[in-house]
C-alpha cells in the first residue's frame, strides 16, 4: 500500500508490515514516511488551499455526496480490511463501514450550512451606525491522526469535516492499522483537485512530531492515548488543537433499574471490539439491592459470547490488536485478583486473544478501574446509594461518557446533572454515540467536540467584517 501526496502514490524502501492480529500473517506493507515526503505533503496542502477554497459550497457538497456513493460500493471490501487489520469481527467492521459512510453523508449535507452571524455593533460604545456580520473560514491545513482501533469512523470524521469547511488534509492512521484509512482516503481524494487530501504512514515520534510542530500546518486534530496528547498539546505552539484521549467510562446500575436491559448494555460496552473502546464501559457500578441479580445475569450473557476468528460472521470477541496489549491486560486482571477481586468467568489468554472477563468484589482505588483497560474486561463495584454511585463515576480523571439505567425520572436527572463528563446516556450505555452528535469529553478525555457540525466549526475561523455606514 502506498502514500497519497499530491495526487501521487508515493513508496520507499523504508517498509512497515501490517499484521493480522487473529493469526499474524503479514497482510500488506506500508512506507515509512522520510521527513521529505512529510515536506511534500505539507507543502501540497499547502499549495491546494486554494483550489479548494475556490470552490462553491454546492460543489464540494456535491463531490462528497459522489464520494459518499463510491465509498458504499467499497463498504464490504473495506469492512474485511479492517477485520484483517485490527482483529475486530466482521460484523463490528461492517457496522464501523456504515457509520463511516454516514458520516460522509452528514458532512456532505453540512458544507452547505456553513453560517456567519449579525452582529449589533450598536450594542456597545461608539458602535452606532455600523453594519457588521461574520464570516465563517477555513483554517488552512488540518494534521489528522488517528489510532487502531477504529481507523475508518475516527479518520473520516477528522476528513470530511475538514473538506466540507474547505480545508486541505493530511492523514497519518496508525501504522498498525492503516490500510482501510489510506483506502478510504483515496476514494475521497478522488473526487477533488490533487494536494486537497495527503497521507502519511510513520511512527508518531517521527512524522506525527513533524506535522505537529510543522508552522505550515494550522490545526492537529488527534485521537489517542492521554501522554501522546499531552505532548500534542505541549507542542502545537500556536496551532488549534482537538484532542480526544480516551475514557474510563462508568456505566451506573441503580436498584430501580431494568435488568435485563442494564445488562444487555452492560454486554455491549464492556466487550465490543474486545474493549478496545474508548468510549467503552470500563467500570459498572452497581446498587447493592441488585447488584446479585446484576451479576449472575450478565455472568450468564457473557458466558454465550463466542470468541474466535474475526471473519466468522458469528463471532463476537476477536484479538487484541496485539499480544503485547493482550499481556498487559492480563496483567491488570490478575493484579486485581491479588488484591482481593474475584474472576467471575475468563480471564485467560491465548496469544493476543483475552476472553471476555468479568470481576466482582473490586475495589474503586484498584488500578484496573482507575486507569483505562483497554480489553475485554467488566469490573463489578457495589454501591449502597446513587450518590456513592455518583462519587465513584466522578472519581477518574477521565469524563467522556456514561451511561445509567435507572426508571426513576429524578434520579435520572440527579445523574445527568452530577455525572461529570461530556455525555450521560439515561438507559443506554456509554458506548452509544451517533456521527452528527457532539463528542469529546472533560478533564484527561481531551479538548474540543467532534461529530460533523461541530467539527466543521472547530475547523473554521471567524472573521468580523463592518460596515460603517453613517
Amino acid at each position: 500500500m502506498e502514500i497519497l501526496i499530491n495526487g501521487e502514490k508515493i513508496s520507499n524502501n523504508s517498509k512497515y508490515n501490517v499484521r493480522n492480529p487473529y493469526n499474524d500473517e503479514i497482510i500488506d506493507e506500508i512506507p515509512i514516511a522520510s521527513k521529505k515526503d512529510v515536506f511534500n505533503a505539507i507543502n501540497s496542502a499547502n499549495n491546494a488551499k486554494k483550489s479548494i477554497q475556490e470552490m462553491s459550497a454546492r460543489k464540494i457538497s456535491n463531490r462528497l455526496y459522489d464520494a459518499y456513493e463510491n465509498l458504499k460500493k467499497n463498504k464490504k471490501s473495506l469492512a474485511e480490511t479492517i477485520t484483517k487489520e485490527v482483529g475486530k469481527p466482521i460484523k463490528e467492521s461492517l457496522t464501523e463501514m456504515e457509520r463511516s459512510i454516514e458520516t460522509l453523508k452528514l458532512s456532505a449535507e453540512e458544507a452547505k450550512r456553513i453560517y456567519g452571524e449579525t452582529v449589533p455593533l450598536d450594542a456597545g460604545i461608539n458602535g452606532k451606525g455600523f453594519f457588521a456580520f461574520t464570516k465563517k473560514i477555513p483554517l488552512g491545513v488540518v494534521g489528522a491522526i488517528t489510532p487502531f482501533n477504529y481507523p475508518v469512523n475516527l479518520s473520516i470524521h477528522k476528513i470530511a469535516p475538514a473538506i466540507a469547511s474547505k480545508n486541505t488534509v493530511i492523514l497519518k492512521p496508525s501504522i498498525q492499522a492503516p490500510l482501510a484509512a489510506l483506502k478510504m482516503l483515496e476514494i475521497i481524494a478522488h473526487e477533488f483537485p490533487n494536494g486537497v487530501l495527503n497521507s502519511l504512514t510513520g511512527f508518531g515520534s517521527d512524522v506525527g512530531n513533524e506535522l505537529v510542530e510543522s508552522s505550515s500546518v494550522d490545526k492537529i486534530s488527534f485521537t489517542g492515548s492521554v501522554n501522546v496528547g499531552r505532548l500534542i498539546s505541549s507542542k502545537a505552539a500556536m496551532k488549534k488543537i482537538t484532542l480526544e484521549l480516551g475514557g474510563n467510562d462508568p456505566l451506573v446500575v441503580l436498584n430501580d433499574a431494568n435488568i435485563v436491559e442494564a445488562v444487555k448494555g452492560g454486554i455491549l460496552g464492556s466487550f465490543l471490539n474486545a474493549g478496545q473502546v474508548c468510549m467503552g464501559v470500563k467500570r459498572i457500578i452497581v446498587h447493592e439491592d441488585v447488584y446479585d441479580e446484576f451479576t449472575n445475569f450478565f455472568v450468564k450473557e457473557t458466558s454465550k459470547l463466542k470468541i474466535g476468528d474475526p471473519m466468522d460472521e458469528n463471532t463476537d470477541i476477536g484479538p487484541l490488536i496485539d499480544e503485547k496489549s493482550a499481556i498487559a491486560v492480563e496483567e491488570s486482571i490478575l493484579n486485581a485478583e491479588k488484591n482481593g477481586a474475584e474472576i467471575l468467568i475468563g480471564g485467560k489468554r491465548n496469544n493476543a486473544f483475552l476472553e471476555p472477563t468479568v470481576i466482582g468484589n473490586v475495589n474503586p482505588d484498584m488500578d484496573l478501574v482507575i486507569n483505562e483497560t483497554f480489553g475485554p474486561v467488566a469490573p463489578l463495584i457495589k454501591v449502597s446509594s446513587t450518590e456513592e454511585a455518583i462519587k465513584i463515576a466522578n472519581s477518574s480523571n477521565f469524563a467522556l461518557q456514561a451511561g445509567v439505567f435507572t426508571e426513576n425520572y429524578k434520579n435520572a436527572l440527579k445523574c445527568a446533572n452530577e455525572i461529570e463528563t461530556g455525555s450521560v446516556f439515561i438507559n443506554k450505555q456509554s458506548t452509544f454515540r451517533t456521527d452528527n452528535m457532539p463528542f469529546g469529553g472533560f478533564k484527561d478525555s481531551g479538548i474540543g467536540k467532534e461529530g460533523v457540525k461541530y467539527a466543521v466549526e472547530d475547523m473554521c475561523k471567524t472573521k468580523l467584517i463592518g460596515l460603517n455606514i453613517r
